[in-house]
C-alpha cells in the first residue's frame, strides 16, 4: 500500500544546526532517507524542521529540491518574516508552519493565534504543533479556532488525552507518529481518533526518530493493519496526509 510519510526529519551538517538542551543529531540525509525507507511504497512526505535547525531554511530547500515533487516542507519562522519570504518558501515547497512547544527552536507560542492565522491567509499553510497534550489544555481553546492545525506524535502523553480527543472532534489533525516517545497504547489511541474523525490520522515515519526511546520500526505499519480495516489503514498510510498537504488547501 502506498505510504504518505507525513513526517520525517533530515539532518544535513552542510547546513547549519544549533544545539538544542545539550543535544546535535547524528547526520540523516536525504539519501539516509530514502535508503532507509526502500522496501517501503513511500511515494511522497512532509520534511519538518527539528529544534535543532532553528529558523535556517536553506537545508530545507536542499532537501525539497533533492527528494522531489511530491515531498513537502514543514518549517520554522519568527512571526514577523516578511511577505516575501513566506510566499518564496510556499513557491519551493514548504507547506506548514511548525511550533516546537516541548523542545524549543521555534517561534514562541505567545504568537500562535497570529502567525498561524496570517500564513493560512497568505499561503494557505497549515500549522503543525509539537507539544505535550499535557500543556494542550492551556491552548486549546486558541487552537480550536485555527483554520487548519496538526499534532504531532498522537500528543505524546496520556494525561492531557481528553484534550487532544476535543481537538479532534473540532476537526484538528494528528499524526500518527512517534510511537517510541509516547507513554501509552499507540493502538488504542489510533482506533479511538480513527472512531472520531476518520479524517484526522496521519502516519508518519518519524525518522531518523532522534531522541525517542524506541526508534521507527517496521511494526509500527504492522499495528495498523492489526487494529484497522485495509481502507482505513489507506486513509491513515496515505489518503488523508495527501488531501491536507496537497488537495485540501489549494495553492494560491
Amino acid at each position: 500500500m502506498k505510504i504518505f510519510d507525513s513526517h520525517l526529519h533530515i539532518i544535513d551538517k552542510t547546513f547549519p544546526l544549533i544545539e538544542n538542551q545539550g543535544f546535535i543529531p547524528a547526520t540523516f540525509t536525504s539519501q539516509d532517507y530514502l535508503n532507509s525507507v526502500k522496501n517501503l511504497n513511500v511515494v511522497g512526505g512532509a520534511v519538518v524542521s527539528g529544534s535543532f535547525q532553528g529558523f535556517d531554511q536553506s537545508y530545507l530547500v536542499d532537501t525539497l529540491q533533492t527528494l522531489g515533487k511530491n515531498f513537502v516542507g514543514v518549517t520554522q519562522l519568527p512571526y514577523n518574516s516578511s511577505d516575501e519570504e513566506i510566499i518564496r518558501l510556499n513557491e519551493l515547497g514548504v507547506r506548514g508552519i511548525r511550533f516546537n512547544v516541548n523542545r524549543g527552536g521555534s517561534e514562541d507560542i505567545s504568537h500562535l493565534d497570529y502567525f498561524a492565522r496570517r500564513v493560512y491567509e497568505l499561503a494557505n499553510w497549515h500549522t503543525e504543533l509539537y507539544i505535550n497534550t499535557e500543556s494542550l489544555t492551556e491552548i486549546a481553546t486558541t487552537v480550536e479556532k485555527l483554520p487548519a492545525v496538526s499534532i504531532d506524535h498522537l500528543g505524546l502523553s496520556k494525561s492531557g488525552y481528553p484534550a487532544l480527543l476535543s481537538l479532534v472532534e473540532k476537526g484538528v489533525k494528528v499524526k500518527a507518529t512517534g510511537f517510541g516517545r509516547i507513554d501509552f497504547d499507540p493502538g488504542e489511541a489510533i482506533r479511538t481518533i480513527y472512531s472520531i474523525n476518520p479524517d484526522a490520522l496521519m502516519f508518519g515515519t518519524d525518522l531518523p526518530s532522534t531522541r525517542a526511546k524506541r526508534p521507527f520500526n517496521i511494526s509500527d505499519i504492522e499495528l495498523l493493519y492489526d487494529i484497522l480495516e485495509e481502507e482505513q489503514v489507506k486513509k491513515v498510510l496515505y489518503e488523508n496526509a495527501m488531501k491536507w498537504e496537497f488537495y485540501g488547501r489549494l495553492a494560491p
